[in-house]
């Protein structure tokens, strides 16, 4: 019953989520950032992981929600999850605020519409000035990685 209500919950957050997509960006509040991307969730996501490596990120780990639904008998649309980052900028931050680690490592979700478009989501920058307090000289070092992010899909 839990499953299904997660589900149910996904399902409706999926259908809001792209009833509210337009001219390519989403913004849920200010801080849930929603690209366009040209490729496909495992092109995407193999681009981002090449991308953020190659400016010395580490990925920390890679999750296959869909593949994870097949494996107990679900349908779900292709998304995956990206978590990466670089321990010595992110732990900076997780000193300075500690509550910061619940939105650390940072995270790139790629995933497929109802009609067979793929996305980009990820958290803005700003999210953990807003939700942790954090300076924003601290949080301004993250912009690079949006932009990275973005080309990565483009």
């Amino acid at each position: 019953m839990r499953l299904a209500n997660e589900l149910l919950n996904w399902l409706l957050w999926t259908s809001v989520a792209v009833a509210s997509l337009s001219a390519g960006t989403a913004h849920a509040g200010s801080n849930l950032v929603t690209k366009p991307s040209k490729y496909s969730v495992q092109e995407s996501v193999d681009r981002i992981e090449k991308a953020v490596t190659a400016k010395g990120m580490k990925v920390f780990v890679r999750i296959d929600h869909s593949g994870e639904a097949k494996q107990v008998g679900l349908d779900m649309k292709p998304t995956v999850l990206l978590i990466f980052g670089n321990p010595k900028g992110g732990t900076a931050l997780m000193v300075a605020r500690p509550t910061a680690a619940i939105d650390l490592p940072m995270k790139a979700l790629a995933w497929e519409d109802q009609e067979g478009k793929v996305w980009l989501t990820y958290n803005a920058p700003e999210l953990l000035q807003e939700r942790h307090g954090l300076p924003a000289e601290l949080t301004e070092r993250l912009e690079p990685v949006s932009k990275l992010l973005e080309k990565a899909v483009e």
